[in-house]
């Protein structure tokens, strides 16, 4: 399963609710873009990141 490299966000389960309030399973993904970044030791990796870390820099892209 798909994992945010930064923050650790995955695939979220729960219920899907109609007006008459039937319970249908669904998941909520999240948004992980592939990115090229530069480790601690200076190498470049591809990880997946969320979008949301992406946007705030929390990594240093390659």
């Amino acid at each position: 399963m798909a994992r945010c490299y930064v923050t650790g966000k995955t695939t979220v389960t729960g219920n899907k609710r109609s007006h008459a309030l039937n319970a249908t399973r669904r998941t909520w993904k999240a948004n992980l873009q592939t990115v090229h970044i530069k480790d601690e030791n200076g190498n470049v990796k591809k990880v997946k990141i969320s979008a949301r870390a992406l946007k705030k820099g929390n990594i240093e892209r390659a």
